[in-house]
């Protein structure tokens, strides 16, 4: 938590040799009245009109539901103030660097969202971050509190905000206000942050708009990288514009039922009359279509065959909620190149990928994962092989699942792999639970003596209409070690555009009887040989 400002006593000599608050004030009233200058900082992206010009603040909910499919999207622009020094629940990392990073990563979903990111420094001095902000916040479709709780700051964003049609605020003091497609939302007594949110509904549609705040409160209180930029995707496809990737949070009415019922009338009651597959439906109804972290364990806790027959023939073979995805274009990653001292060919990438297999039960066991939704389940076992038939490759991760209901189960997915045109890179495909999902794995980098591996995926299950990307970090017995990787595993993981901060610890405390083993007849290692037998001595002994 921020410290007022005025309380440290360092910062109190400072404030002499700056401008006095009359006269920042003024200034900033002369940059919102004049609008003279462009926000050169920014780039084009960010650089304002003169203040002349009439903005459109009609709320936003219409903007986004009139833009038409296919049209070429606006940009949006957000201002992110972050208290100064304020620390997140990432592994400690200050909350300015959580942000930053999100605005990268917005830029990967959409091209035209532009987030610039400011300590609340800034709005107490008046120095040039003063006036850049004061410029962004002209043009801004979007301000984000997160972590403000310097009364001086929050005065000062009260006053300086007024033109901002959307107004979130996270971690931050109650006496900052929300605001949603133009209006204010109005605390009643004592309220976390969905309570605050949900006394604001959308224009002519109250239960929609506490659905959309229902699902971004949920998901930043999950505190991970992908769910942070989740929540502000949420408020830009419901208030500001709609956003491609979220598109399938828009009902589609009374086709959905009545395809279901022509097309798959026996599997529905089959459904609705196996206990497991009835969870499962009443699971997926609780989440929003777009959170994976929610439907993924949903799915996961309550596997059936009646659960699978019933997706195979609503989603993958007849779409009936109309849904679609692509697989992600970004991060752009590259492969290894080079392994012990020689170019990567697609046999030793393969050989790569089996890793420890033969010499131990498995190929590689996952240390820890970005991915919220796919790589955060304990005890990950990954089984890659080559099949009997010429040129056939498998993957098989075996993981436990803590289920709804707290026990822990062991499940299993069974992946072809193929090879891409580039040695490193290969296209996945599996059936998981009646949905085909497809991805694109690329092998990052893996130690000489195969101590370590990074692997990164892009994917998409498009009958789901869900997108995805993830890494997952390995090793022969999954144990995090302080010095594993070295600068080396920096360079790769810089090289996902992913800080250290966005990967979860995978728990392989408790990994008793996990169904392992590969079908009899299976190929392993055509290339390369296991130099480092210390690991296999010590899973053994």
């Amino acid at each position: 938590m921020a410290m007022p400002l005025a309380t440290v006593t360092p910062s109190l000599s400072l404030r002499r040799l700056q401008a006095p608050r009359s006269n920042c004030d003024a200034a900033a009233a002369a940059i919102r009245l004049s609008g003279a200058r462009e926000a050169a900082l920014f780039g084009p992206e960010f650089a304002c009109c003169r203040a002349t010009v009439v903005w459109d603040r009609r709320p936003k909910p219409s903007r986004a539901l009139m833009m038409e499919e296919g049209r070429t999207a606006a940009a949006v622009r957000i201002v992110t103030v972050v208290g100064d020094g304020s620390v997140s629940p990432l592994k400690k990392t200050p909350w300015e660097q959580v942000m930053r990073h999100t605005s990268t990563r917005l830029k990967w979903v959409d091209e035209g969202i532009e987030m610039v990111v400011f300590s609340d420094k800034a709005t107490q001095f008046c120095d040039t971050r003063h006036e850049n902000l004061v410029r962004a916040l002209l043009c801004s479709d979007m301000l984000v509190h997160v972590a403000i709780n310097d009364q001086e700051s929050i005065e000062w964003l009260h006053k300086n905000s007024d033109s901002v049609p959307n107004i979130i605020c996270f971690e931050s003091s109650p006496d900052l206000r929300n605001k949603l497609g133009g209006s204010f939302i109005h605390k009643r007594g004592e309220e976390n942050m969905f309570n605050r949110l949900v006394n604001i509904a959308k224009k002519g549609n109250r239960s929609e708009s506490t659905e959309v705040l229902k699902t971004v409160s949920g998901a930043w209180e999950r505190y991970n990288a992908d769910d942070i930029r989740f929540c502000l995707l949420v408020i830009i496809n419901s208030y500001i514009r709609p956003v491609s990737v979220l598109k399938n949070l828009r009902a589609k009415g009374l086709s959905t039922l009545n395809c279901m019922i022509k097309n798959c009338g026996s599997q529905m009651l089959n459904c609705l009359f196996d206990p497991n597959c009835r969870k499962a439906v009443q699971c997926l109804n609780s989440c929003s279509p777009a959170d994976q972290v929610c439907n993924y364990r949903c799915i996961a806790s309550y596997e059936s065959p009646y659960l699978e027959a019933f997706s195979l023939c609503v989603l993958q073979k007849n779409n009936c909620l109309e849904l679609d995805a692509e697989i992600p274009s970004k991060p752009i990653v590259t492969p290894l190149y080079m392994f012990r001292g020689e170019l990567l060919s697609h046999e030793v990438a393969e050989d790569l990928f089996i890793g420890w297999l033969d010499n131990l039960e498995w190929s590689w066991r996952v240390i820890a994962g970005q991915n919220p939704a796919y790589d955060q389940f304990p005890c990950q076992y990954q089984l890659f092989y080559r099949g009997k038939a010429k040129g056939s490759f498998w993957y098989e991760p075996v993981f436990q699942v803590q289920t709804q209901e707290g026990t822990f189960v062991w499940r299993r997915r069974k992946y072809r792999v193929r090879r891409a045109s580039v040695p490193g890179t290969f296209f996945f495909s599996v059936l998981d639970n009646g949905v085909v999902s497809k991805e694109f794995w690329t092998i990052i980098d893996v130690c000489d003596d195969l101590s370590w591996g990074l692997f990164h995926y892009s994917g998409a299950a498009q009958a789901a209409g869900l997108s995805y990307t993830g890494a997952v970090l390995v090793s022969p017995d999954g144990n995090f070690k302080p010095e594993l990787g070295g600068q080396r595993l920096v360079s790769a993981l810089e090289k996902c555009s992913i800080m250290d901060w966005e990967l979860y610890r995978v728990d392989n405390c408790s990994c008793n009887n996990p169904p392992l083993g590969i079908p009899e007849g299976s190929r392993l290692h055509s290339k390369i040989e296991l130099r480092n037998q210390r690991w296999v001595s010590q899973q053994h002994g």
